[in-house]
């Protein structure tokens, strides 16, 4: 069965996949990144993690894969193949596309984790039919994936998207990107966790939490909960102004919460914006699968990409 390799790897843990030419996941597997023994180890934890799926491919599907698609979190250099730095796997210029290529002996694809995520929401999830998107995942930051014609729009530099890093409160807390005020350090799941521990005085307290406490019409949630979503609806309705997107898809953490996140969010955008259009605003609809399916993607779209050249 003809199938690609999909890898996606985070910060502690990789999801992969054999995916086959209609999107489907043939085979699911899982594994840590190791990256507490070092920066080397995870990029030899990938490599013998993607021959292991090729092995798998060949033992279980009768072939071995035709191409394979990695997404990394960091700064990605997709066009060189280079995951150029990541903070959390302590790599620097890792010739990441090179070295599976000789270990596997097909065509890899490398691309950004958020924009792949994206990748697979526009095409295949939440923004399906949609021409125009913008994914924004809500975890322990905030960033972005603009989609155009089913494809995403990465920027000159590779840095397009970075959603995050829009300053909405510029007397607002530090950012280690050295500004102040910018909307992860207001809106992400981390920033509801710090604001929700301080206010309960629990330090376990999360996002979570806050978002039952919200549920339950605590008031102090809900302070701290309205806070967060209006700062998210002033960073959108910038994105908005400058994109005008048609369909806006929200993941990560905080959209687990539901209409506890996206009723009031929908309403903070809709008061704040003026002469533009409004998007539809809905849930993310792949789940921790995004990174999977949109790796899988690259691997086909490089494949198509040779034969056409």
């Amino acid at each position: 069965m003809r199938h690609v390799i999909a890898l996606d790897v985070g910060g502690t843990g990789m999801k992969a996949a054999l995916v086959g030419t209609d999107g489907t996941l043939l085979h699911e597997a899982r594994r840590a990144t190791g990256r507490e023994r070092g920066a080397d180890a995870v990029v030899e934890t990938i490599l013998a993690f993607a021959a292991d799926l090729r092995a798998h491919g060949e033992e279980h599907l009768g072939e071995s894969a035709v191409a394979a698609g990695v997404a990394v979190p960091g700064i990605v250099d997709a066009e060189k193949g280079i995951a150029v730095y990541a903070a959390n796997l302590g790599w620097r210029d890792v010739p990441l596309r090179a070295l599976l290529t000789e270990r596997l002996g097909v065509p890899v694809a490398l691309g950004h984790d958020v924009r792949t995520g994206g990748l697979a929401e526009g095409r295949i999830g939440a923004g399906h039919g949609s021409d125009r998107f913008l994914f924004v995942p809500l975890g322990t930051g905030i960033a972005g994936a603009i989609g155009i014609a089913g494809a995403i729009e990465a920027g000159a530099h590779g840095y397009a998207g970075e959603i995050g890093h829009i300053v909405v409160r510029p007397d607002g807390p530090d950012c280690g990107c050295g500004q102040r005020g910018c909307l992860e350090t207001l809106a992400s799941a981390a920033a509801v966790t710090r604001a929700w521990a301080a206010a309960t005085g629990d330090p376990a307290a999360d996002a979570a939490d806050c978002a039952k406490a919200v549920e339950s019409g605590d008031p102090a949630a809900v302070r701290v909960w309205q806070d967060a979503v209006d700062a998210l609806a002033a960073g959108l309705v910038t994105a908005l102004t400058l994109l005008d997107p048609g369909t806006l898809i929200i993941g990560g953490g905080l959209a687990e919460a539901g209409e506890t996140l996206f009723t009031p969010l929908r309403a903070a955008v809709e008061e704040r914006i003026t002469f533009q259009k409004l998007p539809h605003i809905v849930p993310a609809a792949l789940g921790d699968t995004a990174g999977c399916l949109g790796a899988g993607l690259l691997a086909w779209d490089l494949l198509s990409t040779e034969v056409s050249a």
